[in-house]
């Protein structure tokens, strides 16, 4: 591991100008992601900035709905009875998520941030265009069967890991953030990006910008909801596919529908006109599977990751239909439909 130097905030006001002032330093709360990164010499920043004294670590009611801080553990919210009442959503993509271990340990904001899992991103042996701008992605021509098939880009095909942020992203949250600017909040939607030719910047946060809370708005999704994980094996691993379907239901007619994928994109994947569709309609098969086809109409698969079109077809008309039926992940059967 390369030396650094260690600094602890106070306060956000201290922990925001210490980052400012050094390009190469990073904040570390869990470091659940980091310090992993710093052993494989992907990471070296000059400075860690720790916040874990900062008073970011409650879930308080706000305007309507929710405010998580940022240092509020993953297994804190999982667990949270306000979280499992009013967006059992999230609780059940966080408890899909990692293992007890790391979920007691890693923070919300630390989640949002974490970084790919790509093969070739954490290999300093070979190329990566995100790991270091310019030297190319070995993962287009070589082993991608985990990689993306919406969104990438000649420079990334990489993925977003996170499985609470799938969840987020479907619940539409807000990302309370404060720089050397002051502060600011971010649409959920506009937090990550897609790699364009940048693939090196994962968020759309500005030097010095420290995440404060994630806000949960006032919108009941509590009861026709699903969390859908398909992986390689049911412990400890990231998704394949993930789907996280959020349903408001006027009998048996879908009157708002919100839907996220993950394991597809370098971001929670949403697609508004998908959304839309299902607007009005029964809740059918048939309409499922229109959403998906949209969905998953400019999907470019690789050589090794073709099944994913597919998977993801089956997964998201899977889980939409369990939404339908108030029937989450949990008590249903293991098949995909």
């Amino acid at each position: 591991m390369n030396r650094f130097d260690y600094t602890r905030a106070g306060t956000v006001q201290e922990a925001v100008q210490a980052l400012a002032a050094d390009p190469a330093a990073r904040f570390i709360a869990g470091g659940t992601n980091l310090v992993d990164l710093m052993k494989y010499n992907v990471e070296r920043p000059a400075r860690l900035v720790d916040i874990t004294r900062l008073p970011l670590d409650e879930i308080v009611q706000h305007d309507g709905g929710l405010r998580i801080g940022a240092l509020v553990p993953n297994a804190t919210v999982a667990y949270d009875p306000l979280v499992n009442e009013r967006y059992p959503l999230l609780a059940s993509a966080l408890l899909a998520g990692a293992s007890p271990q790391l979920r007691n340990a890693a923070t919300t904001g630390g989640n949002l941030l974490q970084r790919t899992r790509c093969y070739y991103f954490y290999d300093e042996g070979t190329p990566c265009n995100k790991r270091e701008p310019g030297s190319g992605c070995p993962a287009i021509t070589g082993v991608n069967r985990i990689h993306a098939i919406l969104g990438a880009s000649e420079t990334c095909i990489a993925t977003h890991p996170s499985d609470m942020c799938v969840a987020l992203a479907a619940l539409e949250a807000t990302v309370q953030v404060e720089g050397p600017n002051g502060r600011r909040a971010i649409p959920f939607s506009e937090f990550h990006r897609l790699p364009g030719d940048e693939p090196q910047t994962d968020t759309t946060l500005r030097h010095g910008e420290i995440v404060l809370s994630v806000d949960l708005p006032d919108e009941d999704f509590s009861t026709h909801y699903t969390y859908l994980k398909l992986r390689d094996r049911l412990s400890y691993a990231f998704a394949l596919v993930s789907v996280a379907a959020a349903l408001e239901m006027d009998g048996d007619t879908i009157r708002t529908a919100r839907l996220a994928l993950g394991g597809v994109a370098h971001k929670p994947w949403r697609n508004p006109e998908a959304e839309a569709r299902l607007a009005g309609r029964p809740a059918s098969p048939e309409a499922f599977r229109e959403a998906a086809d949209v969905i998953l109409a400019e999907a470019r698969p690789y050589a090794h990751n073709a099944f994913k079109v597919e998977l993801a077809r089956r997964a998201i008309v899977r889980g939409l239909s369990q939404a339908a039926a108030a029937t989450p992940q949990s008590q249903t059967d293991k098949r995909i439909a």
